[in-house]
């Protein structure tokens, strides 16, 4: 079974694309499950729309106040039953053959799978094929050097149930939830597989819920620090 574990925020414009992708790559036997984080425009109301003409199964979470996209996430894995579950953001668009690839590295023993992406501006332009080229990810990362600067982005994550149980609860001084839950896996000694593929159009532009400011230097070194002692605390449990 498959979980698409999904944060929305003011999507109106682009849910439905996005959404349409997912779909029709998931049985009946799978689900979605999208956290809303309190829209003030038409996104759930889309989503109850199209989901209700759709056979899978779905939960559609509203929260109450403002959580981020980090709470977000925490609340849908919280939600998710699937063995397998993918993380989305809500104004991308998977290739066709995302799903079926990501299943084969986990029928090939992967615990965590994180691949490329093409990029495109608002108005679908593409600004680069490879994400990995655009952002200088390493995918083949140490822990310390992921400290240092994350390679892994959610949007282009999935792992096993075994993944989600390590990582939950978020601690509250992380800064994203994609970097946990590589970290995690890392020091779990999990199997991450990198498949060096675009298999989704990952969309940047000012209203991605993910989107982040350029941190300060002094907020990146406590950042830093705050990883590794979640990791230490983590590490004895």
């Amino acid at each position: 079974m498959i979980s698409v574990c999904m944060a929305t925020y003011n999507g109106q414009r682009s849910i439905r694309k996005q959404l349409q992708s997912i779909i029709e790559q998931l049985s009946a036997d799978d689900e979605i499950i999208i956290v809303d984080d309190s829209s003030t425009d038409e996104t759930v109301a889309i989503i109850e729309a199209m989901l209700a003409e759709h056979p899978v199964a779905h939960q559609i979470i509203v929260n109450d106040n403002n959580r981020g996209p980090i709470g977000s996430f925490e609340v849908a894995l919280q939600k998710a039953n699937g063995d397998y579950i993918f993380l989305s953001d809500q104004d991308d668009i998977w290739f066709d053959n995302k799903v079926s690839t990501v299943m084969q590295a986990f029928k090939a023993g992967a615990q965590l799978v994180v691949h490329d992406g093409t990029v495109v501006d608002g108005e679908g332009n593409v600004i680069d094929t490879s994400w990995n080229h655009y952002n200088h990810n390493q995918t083949t990362q140490s822990i310390m050097s992921n400290i240092v600067k994350n390679g892994y982005t959610g949007a282009m994550m999935a792992f096993t149930k075994q993944v989600k149980e390590a990582a939950l609860p978020f601690p509250k001084s992380i800064v994203m939830h994609d970097q946990w839950l590589f970290q995690v896996s890392k020091l779990r000694k999990l199997k991450i597989m990198s498949i060096d593929e675009p298999l989704m159009y990952y969309v940047r532009h000012g209203n991605n819920v993910t989107g982040m400011r350029k941190r300060k230097k002094s907020e990146q070194l406590i950042d830093r620090l705050n990883m590794v002692k979640c990791l230490m605390y983590v590490n004895r449990k």
